[in-house]
């Protein structure tokens, strides 16, 4: 698994006052001048000395946009993306392959005016895509979720699987 955070990842249970923002933007900061490159060499590696004829890429969160960001020939072919966070407009409509979105209802980062944009977008991009919503549930519920909680759970348990039936559709060509 590759390092995006070059050691400085956000804490799991985010302390009071945390700053996402300045986190995000630095110094160092994890913008893609940053992550770019380290994701640029796996693929490389992964293309190149491991052989690998087809990839999947898989983005919770922050990794959402850099999933989006490789959905191109020749790196990504197939993306899932649970949550996403930051992804442009105009990195949404240069994907060149399918793409599958899990959704949480409460969303401060992927909000409904957000993920309504992304289907219409979508739409016109005409690569196969999914975009299913999970009500009940809120931003990092496929990562950090209360599984004692049954909505929770089976938010989670539903986007891992929506993931898994994705790339057996798209990624086993």
């Amino acid at each position: 698994m590759p390092d995006l955070f070059h050691g400085d990842p956000i804490p799991l249970n985010r302390p009071e006052g945390f700053d996402l923002m300045k986190w995000l933007n630095g110094p160092p900061g994890h913008l893609p001048e940053r992550v770019d490159p380290v994701i640029d060499s796996v693929l490389k590696e992964m293309r190149g000395n491991l052989g690998c004829k087809r990839i999947g890429g898989v983005g919770y969160c922050f990794g959402g946009k850099y999933v989006i960001r490789r959905l191109q020939p020749g790196q990504v072919d197939v993306g899932y993306v649970a949550h996403p966070s930051f992804v442009d407009a105009e990195e949404l409509k240069a994907i060149k392959g399918p793409l599958s979105i899990s959704a949480a209802e409460t969303d401060a980062i992927f909000p409904a005016p957000k993920r309504h944009e992304s289907e219409e977008i979508l739409a016109r991009v005409g690569k196969p895509y999914q975009i299913n919503l999970f009500s009940g549930v809120e931003h990092g519920f496929a990562v950090r979720a209360d599984t004692s909680i049954q909505k929770v759970r089976y938010a989670k348990e539903q986007a891992f699987i929506q993931a898994v039936q994705f790339f057996d559709e798209y990624l086993k060509q």
